[in-house]
C-alpha cells in the first residue's frame, strides 16, 4: 500500500459530479508565534477538485482530503525537475554550438514557454491523473 497524503479542508461548492474544498496550504513557519516580524511566513488558499466521491457532503463541512504520495512525486517531476533539465540541456546544447552565455541563457528560458504552454494545453488529461479522495472529518 503506497503512503497518502492528507490535508484538512472545506467543502466550498458542491455539484452532481464534482465537489471543491478549498484547503489551507500553511509553511511550517505560517504557525509559528513570531510569524508577523518574519517575511518568509506564506499561507495559501487553494481548491481542490474532487471527482469520485460517496456520500452527502454540505457547504461548509470539514472533511479530509486524501492523496498518494506518488501523486506528489509526478507533480513534482512535471512542475519543477523536467523544466529543469530541459533548461540545463538547451543551456548545454547551446553552449556546444558556439553562441554566447547570454544568447543560451535566453534560448533556455524561452523554452520555458512551450513547455508550460504544452502542460496547459494537457491540463484536462493530467487532471485525471491526479485524483483525491474525500472522508468527512471525525
Amino acid at each position: 500500500m503506497s503512503e497518502q497524503i492528507t490535508h484538512t479542508g472545506i467543502v466550498k461548492k458542491l455539484s452532481n459530479q464534482t465537489i471543491i474544498v478549498g484547503i489551507i496550504n500553511q509553511s511550517a513557519c505560517a504557525s509559528c508565534h513570531a510569524k508577523g516580524a518574519c517575511s518568509a511566513a506564506d499561507m495559501k488558499d487553494k481548491e481542490v477538485e474532487i471527482h469520485s466521491f460517496e456520500g452527502n457532503y454540505t457547504v461548509g463541512q470539514q472533511v479530509t482530503i486524501i492523496g498518494k504520495t506518488t501523486q506528489g512525486f509526478k507533480a513534482l517531476f512535471l512542475g519543477y525537475l523536467l523544466p529543469f533539465i530541459l533548461v540545463l540541456t538547451i543551456l548545454i546544447i547551446a553552449t556546444a554550438l558556439g553562441t554566447n552565455e547570454s544568447t543560451g541563457g535566453i534560448l533556455a528560458l524561452s523554452s520555458l514557454v512551450p513547455y508550460y504552454f504544452i502542460l496547459y494545453l494537457f491540463r484536462n488529461k493530467l487532471k485525471k491523473s491526479f485524483e483525491f479522495q474525500i472522508k468527512p472529518l471525525q
